[in-house]
């Protein structure tokens, strides 16, 4: 018994700070679980990277509505710029101000490093 509590109280106070230590190392994540990080040419001109919340939209919609017929599935392969997504295409297929919210505020896309604004809610989308 005199030999378990000494275990114990070296035991348990090792364990404390290597826990410390280890979330202390745990490096910083800035998008969730499927997210898509996209920079293409975000930081090329100056602005943060874009953070496509994939599973939130994934939860609402069917693959289909944007694979294959907005986004073409090869990394790379689609040239996602502002002047697009205002004419309509891309993100701007719904993010027209009547489907969605239209790309107005920069910082509602451009915001690789958490929640943009609130924006990403439990609440179930629309019906189409």
């Amino acid at each position: 018994m005199k030999h378990f509590r000494l275990l114990m109280v070296a035991v348990i106070p090792f364990l404390v700070v290597a826990g410390i230590v280890l979330i202390g190392l745990t490096p910083k994540v800035d998008a969730e679980y499927a997210d898509i990080i996209i920079n293409k040419q975000a930081e090329k001109q100056g602005m943060q990277p874009v953070m496509f919340p994939h599973w939130f939209h994934r939860i609402r919609f069917k693959c289909k509505v944007c694979h294959e017929d907005i986004f073409i599935m090869k990394k790379g392969s689609n040239d996602i710029n502002m002047s697009s997504i205002i004419k309509g295409n891309h993100c701007g297929k719904c993010h027209n101000g009547k489907i969605a919210w239209a790309p107005l505020t920069c910082g509602r896309c451009h915001s690789v490093g958490g929640n943009p604004d609130g924006l990403l809610t439990t609440a179930p989308a629309a019906p189409k």
